[in-house]
């Protein structure tokens, strides 16, 4: 449902696309089950309606709505990034910050464009700008429910405290982005991480197998997906292009009919009401293979650079491991504070041991889910492109027989 949606923006229903994971019927005992049901987009932000239902323990309630903005799931993925207890997990990446101003900008370009064009040609340029919108906007709404999604299916995450008052809570929570300082901070944490990981690498050896294949992986993985992406991009792009081009040869086509008012007139026509439907049906599937396709690229892409940072919190652990072995190497020799140095070696490998079983467990859990995902939606995407392929050649063909008949009186 659309209520003027260059200025208020869409509101989405839970009908308007499909939620992953989402149960329906009674919820059995210890379920969390959570669900974006309709969104709001405002010029300046995006406003979602978050519905739980849950029988675990710790709620007050079996079910709960709230209204969530984006600046608010970042929080909670923060949250999560900082709590030092979940060290050894892949943290879900936050989700992508909607952005609408491309397709505004093309509206307000349209709009400012509207005398120079006929009134057919701009209602087309309007709906498929409107449809434009609306996919983009699909998008990210699925995309912030799965990132809700991972936190309730995940056996430790979902008693987490912030979790649950991110969808228990009934007011806003007053959360805010970084500012300058902030995000320069972050930028300076991250690049410090990098030379650390770096120094890691060339220095440290692995004691586990299993860690180090996986770690050879993850970055060879990551950049064919970095690749996989760019190139999915690029084919929604043409995709898009030739949907375009559809249009303008529709709305040329038209013109010239109005102009030859002769027998072309009539065959001129059809020719552009056969490529307005192709045109449709050209869209549909650069909208579907975003959807399922370069999405779940994207995503899994930044799943596996969540993937390498646990790796790489390993590593850092396992390097404190083998620093407190050698101060305990060096207090023995001088017999200077043992007892603490013990201490301090016992807490390093009991953290280190902790974190390797959780993050073993962890990636394995990875691998499932990311081939799970990846089948799921390459199939749907198989399924919808035979479907659009129909639709098309069903288009051409009526097309043919209708000029043909056409010619024959």
């Amino acid at each position: 449902m659309i209520h003027n949606a260059f200025n208020r923006g869409p509101e989405l229903l839970a009908s308007d696309f499909d939620k992953p994971g989402r149960s329906d019927g009674e919820l059995q005992e210890n379920t969390l089950s959570v669900e974006i049901s309709d969104s709001l987009s405002e010029r300046e932000k995006v406003k979602f309606t978050v519905i739980t239902k849950t029988t675990l323990p710790g709620f007050e309630k079996p079910e709960f709505k709230v209204v969530r903005q984006h600046e608010e799931f970042v929080w909670l993925q923060d949250r999560f990034e900082e709590n030092e207890e979940y060290a050894g997990y892949i943290i879900p990446p936050a989700p992508p910050r909607p952005d609408f101003d491309s397709s505004r900008e093309k509206l307000q370009k349209l709009g400012e464009g509207e005398g120079n064009m006929t009134k057919e040609e701009f209602s087309k340029m309007k709906q498929e700008l409107e449809a434009e919108y609306l996919a983009t906007f699909k998008r990210t709404v699925a995309m912030h429910e799965t990132f809700l999604g991972r936190f309730a299916c995940h056996p430790v995450f979902r008693n987490d405290h912030n979790f649950r008052v991110f969808l228990s809570y009934d007011e806003e929570l007053s959360v805010r982005g970084k500012n300058k300082k902030e995000f320069f901070g972050s930028l300076i944490k991250s690049f410090g991480q990098s030379t650390d990981e770096v120094l890691l690498s060339a220095t440290q050896k692995d004691v586990d197998e299993f860690f180090d294949t996986q770690r050879n992986f993850l970055i060879d993985y990551h950049s064919h997906l970095k690749d996989g992406t760019g190139k999915s991009d690029k084919m929604t792009n043409i995709h898009k292009n030739v949907a375009d081009s559809y249009r303008k040869i529709s709305s040329e086509l038209l013109q010239l009919a109005t102009i030859d008012s002769n027998e072309l007139e009539k065959f001129l026509t059809k020719v552009a009401e056969a490529l307005e439907k192709a045109r449709k049906v050209e869209y549909r599937v650069a909208s579907d293979e975003e959807l399922k396709l370069s999405d779940t690229l994207r995503y899994y892409m930044k799943d596996t650079s969540a993937a390498k940072n646990l790796l790489y919190r390993r590593r850092r652990c396992l390097a404190n491991y083998e620093t407190a072995n050698k101060n305990l190497d060096k207090a023995r020799a001088k017999n200077r504070e043992v007892g603490a140095a013990e201490q301090a070696q016992q807490e390093a490998c009991d953290k280190f041991e902790a974190m390797s079983a959780k993050a073993k467990e962890e990636l394995v859990d990875f691998k499932k889910r990311r081939v799970e995902a990846f089948k799921k939606n390459l199939i749907d995407l198989t399924e919808l492109e035979i479907k659009h392929s129909k639709a098309q050649i069903q288009v051409l063909s009526s097309a043919i027989q209708s000029l043909k008949d056409e010619l024959s009186v």
